[in-house]
């Protein structure tokens, strides 16, 4: 796994919402805000659920803090667009379908209940300058990651 210094791998993942599919990079934000980078197994499951819906509820504390939250699953992007949907998020999902983002920040399951290729339930912050200031990853699928030690990075 990534760690606390390191320079997070750039990538271009893909979102949809009712404008249609829009590609996001890491690079997008670069020199201007922080990223906060979500990976959880599976869209509509239930602690994927839990964990995107206490971030929706409380991204304003995210966004005083400068920082952009993306939540990433390897679900497609239109999948994932119904789980915005249902659970009104106000924040963007992206699609790590290819997997090779997981791959990059090594948090990608090997085997997961029968499934291979599948994100662990791992949390990044990375600076606006593109280093690693918060890193997290759990074998643990039920564990959410410290939200108050996410925010802490980014102040």
């Amino acid at each position: 796994m990534l760690n606390i210094g390191d320079t997070a791998p750039n990538f271009s993942l893909k979102t949809k919402n009712a404008e249609g599919l829009k590609d996001i990079s890491l690079s997008d934000h670069k020199g201007e805000q922080a990223v906060v980078l979500l990976f959880f197994p599976f869209a509509f499951t239930s602690v994927c659920t839990e964990e995107t819906c206490s971030v929706r509820d409380d991204l304003a504390s995210y966004n005083g803090l400068n920082a952009q939250v993306y939540g990433i699953s390897v679900d497609s992007p239109f999948a994932q667009e119904i789980m915005s949907q249902k659970e009104n998020l106000n924040f963007p999902l992206l699609s790590d379908f290819n997997k090779a983002t997981s791959k990059a920040y090594d948090v990608l399951y090997e085997d997961f209940i029968g499934f291979a290729g599948v994100s662990k339930r791992s949390a990044f912050v990375v600076s606006k300058e593109g280093t690693i200031q918060h890193a997290w990853s759990s074998d643990d699928p039920k564990q959410l990651p410290d939200f108050d030690a996410i925010k802490a990075s980014l102040q």
